[in-house]
């Protein structure tokens, strides 16, 4: 389980400085570029776990940036490039402090706090009268702050999101707006793979030319929580859990382990066996997801690869 990207220590021409994601590190090129690199960290519960995943770096850079082209005629985004499968070039831009979190159903956050008697999240009104996984009449829109490495997310509402000037109301509708046609296109494509979008989030930020853009990832199993539409109504009239393709089944075993992120709690051992599984739980959302098969990379020394394919590109640019 060595062949796997936890953290990198690039020297990138140009480099002004490097910020280290949950999952992904991010290096500003001359104020001009960033060169994201899709580590194989596996972040739950807003933890790091301790050990990484083999191709899920590349798992998650190759869906995110294959759902960048497929949303690029309703929503313009930051990426430039794919040099290597774990990498994505891409515009600079100023992250919104916000992250866009659009649920079609009753899942994981939300059916936890459903379950707990609340019927109000991020100041949207939940009906009455439903159980996990039932669909909502319309998507609703939960947003939550964006954390600083090492620190939760928190549910926010819109009208707190405006009212501390986090992000102005112009640039907010934008967001709401862009956030409902992406939901609109990923269930569409999802559908079309068998599949129901249940829930993701979407992070934006602005160009230096003050253009709105999508950044960061889209539609990956980290950031969404698919089900497989075969069965999802029986499953729901029985009572029975669904068939899902999301990080869900890494949080149930944490769950189950023990462990929420909360302060005292220990992360469970994380077996080879069992980071193994994870593996090839990934590379199934993968294949499901974008309808393909999946290719390894050559990951027998991929710090040197990644290394080489950056600088080869960046030389281009040069």
């Amino acid at each position: 389980m060595s062949n796997t990207i936890t953290t990198t220590n690039f020297n990138f021409p140009d480099q002004k400085s490097v910020y280290r994601g949950k999952v992904r590190e991010v290096y500003n090129i001359n104020d001009e570029l960033l060169v994201m690199v899709a580590t194989d960290r596996l972040s739950a519960f807003d933890v790091v776990l301790p050990k990484g995943i083999p191709y899920k770096g590349q798992i998650l850079n190759q869906i995110a940036t294959r759902f960048m082209e497929l949303t690029e005629d309703i929503v313009p985004n930051w990426l430039i490039a794919t040099p290597d499968p774990n990498v994505a070039v891409g515009h600079l831009c100023e992250p919104f402090k916000v992250e866009m979190v659009i649920r079609g159903y009753l899942s994981g956050h939300a059916a936890r706090e459903y379950a707990a008697g609340r019927r109000q999240i991020c100041g949207v009104t939940m009906p009455e009268g439903l159980k996990e996984n039932d669909k909502f009449p319309e998507p609703i829109i939960t947003p939550t702050t964006k954390a600083d490495n090492g620190s939760h997310d928190e549910d926010i509402s819109r009208e707190a999101i405006l009212a501390k000037g986090i992000v102005s109301e112009e640039d907010y509708i934008v967001l709401e707006k862009f956030t409902r046609d992406l939901f609109q296109r990923g269930t569409e494509i999802a559908a079309d793979r068998g599949l129901i979008l249940v829930d993701t989030k979407y992070e934006f930020g602005k160009t230096k030319d003050g253009v709105i853009v999508l950044i960061d990832e889209i539609h990956t199993p980290d950031s969404s929580r698919y089900f497989y539409a075969d069965g999802y109504q029986e499953r729901q009239e029985k009572g029975e859990e669904q068939k899902q393709l999301s990080k869900e089944f890494v949080r149930r075993w944490l769950i189950e382990n023990g462990f929420q992120g909360q302060d005292g709690q220990q992360i469970p051992e994380m077996t080879d066996a069992y980071i193994e599984s994870v593996s090839e739980r990934y590379i199934e959302l993968y294949e499901n997801i974008l309808g393909e098969k999946f290719v390894k990379a050559d990951i027998a020394n991929i710090d040197q690869r990644i290394d080489k394919n950056v600088l080869d590109y960046l030389s281009t640019k040069a």
